[in-house]
């Protein structure tokens, strides 16, 4: 058995909490209204990073307190708008958490999606993590052609580590939006693939 691996989870939107699952079914519904489509599912990604020294927790969410050191933050940025990110509540930061945890795991959806068990590569998502862009959450501020949200962060770092993203499937019935801005960011900053 490897002591790497690098595994993708999908969490619905809003496991285990309601004012976020309710936000974002009307959101949903929405854009599914203005698409003429029918809705679907949304999901956040999360990553668990094995190597020898330990599993690492990667996830970006809302700033609970100033300790991000205790967090394994690693990146950050404004949500909303950019004047507002001058106040925690209207912040996002971007966990690399080695020993942390992810606390919806039990709520993912076709997962952990085993995506490597090559250490270099794991090692390259861990590296690319503290360089990533954290423009303004929910906006799209890079002109990637959607906001940039958690999906967003995930795509990015996977496809800066040389994964072949276009080529991970999502839950049946599922969209992650923000996934393929990220990939759009990653593309433009010159990431390949090197697996």
């Amino acid at each position: 058995m490897s002591d790497a691996a690098v595994h993708l989870y999908w969490l619905p939107l809003g496991a285990g909490g309601n004012v976020v699952r309710l936000n974002g079914k009307i959101y949903e519904r929405l854009v599914a209204l203005a698409e003429r489509r029918a809705p679907l599912d949304l999901y956040h990604s999360a990553l668990v990073v094995r190597l020898p020294e330990g599993d690492y927790a990667i996830e970006s969410t809302p700033v609970p307190d100033g300790d991000g050191w205790r967090r394994g933050v690693v990146a950050g940025g404004p949500v909303g708008s950019r004047w507002a990110g001058h106040l925690r509540i209207f912040r996002y930061e971007v966990r690399c958490w080695r020993g942390g945890v992810i606390p919806d795991l039990a709520w993912a959806v076709e997962s952990p999606v085993r995506l490597s068990e090559d250490e270099v590569s794991a090692r390259r998502i861990i590296e690319a993590a503290p360089d990533m862009p954290t423009p303004v959450w929910g906006r799209d501020d890079l002109k990637a052609g959607e906001m940039w949200n958690s999906n967003s962060i995930i795509s990015w770092l996977l496809a800066s580590a040389g994964f072949d993203v276009p080529a991970i499937s999502l839950p049946a019935h599922g969209r992650a939006p923000g996934w393929d801005a990220g990939l759009a960011v990653a593309r433009r900053r010159g990431a390949g693939s090197r697996q």
